[in-house]
């Protein structure tokens, strides 16, 4: 077993200051951080002193409650941005597509709409048109249809403008978008979007949302495969697999933007 590592017992104990504020529903006063952090209010004021002059947290002069500051604001941004869920879902489309024995793709919203950036052949490869920058019909594929039930009608329209130029082409698309609205929301209900024999012939594909840390879908993962071997129920082994490693991933998304303190925080504590 390994040894957990030593830190700085100072810095674990004054975390969990942070830590208590990070977890309120708004700014908090001396004794009220002391008593959420299990500490004497004169231990944790000397704390706030420092914490006040790094700028991770402040003071309001008026009310005399502390808040998370400027500087506490700028590293949380800058982890956000250094989130990378298409290296995290990359990494475990490998392991999918061998446990179903499918091939798997990443699809995010771009410019144009859903749009494909890393696809994973099974061992059984399947001949479809699909490769990194491939924009899905949101009419017509499990992946498209998944990703644009959860955008909203400007976000639409834009991809919609962007990939029918012609005001004649894109005011059809939209009129086809627009029919999709309960296709849409039985996507939202049951968390997962499908395709049987279309728009491939003899293809069927299950697609399901990861969300980010905010809520919103960072990316869908879409499992396809030939419809004669492919199981395409709601409730088959292929969309629980699907539903499960779309769990994990939002799991993990919104794990690695949350601020975390030693391992060690808990023993101090005690």
């Amino acid at each position: 077993m390994t040894k957990p590592q030593r830190g700085i017992q100072s810095i674990d104990v004054g975390g969990r200051l942070l830590l208590a504020l990070s977890r309120s529903a708004g700014a908090m006063m001396l004794k009220e951080l002391a008593e959420a952090a299990e500490m004497s209010p004169a231990k944790a004021h000397a704390y706030l002193v420092s914490f006040c002059k790094l700028g991770l947290m402040e003071q309001d002069a008026t009310t005399g409650r502390y808040d998370l500051g400027p500087f506490a604001l700028e590293l949380g941004l800058t982890s956000l941005n250094r989130l990378d869920p298409v290296r995290i879902a990359s990494a475990e489309i490998g392991a999918l597509a061998e446990r179903i024995g499918h091939s798997i793709a990443i699809a995010v919203w771009g410019n144009f709409g859903p749009t494909i950036i890393r696809f994973e052949q099974s061992v059984r490869p399947i001949h479809v048109n699909m490769r990194t920058g491939t924009v899905m019909s949101m009419v017509e594929t499990a992946t498209g249809v998944l990703l644009a039930a959860y955008k909203s009608p400007v976000v639409i329209n834009l991809a919609l403008a962007a990939t029918h130029p012609e005001r004649a082409s894109q005011a059809e698309a939209r009129r086809r978008v627009d029919a999709m609205n309960d296709v849409y929301a039985d996507v939202r209900q049951r968390g997962l979007a499908r395709v049987q024999g279309s728009p491939i012939p003899g293809i069927n594909a299950i697609s399901a949302p990861v969300f980010d840390h905010s809520g919103d879908v960072a990316l869908a993962i879409t499992a396809l495969g030939p419809a004669s071997e492919f199981d395409a129920r709601w409730s088959g082994p292929i969309a629980a697999e699907l539903r499960d490693a779309a769990a994990r991933l939002s799991t993990r998304l919104v794990a690695d933007s949350r601020p975390r303190l030693n391992h060690g925080q808990e023993t101090q504590r005690k």
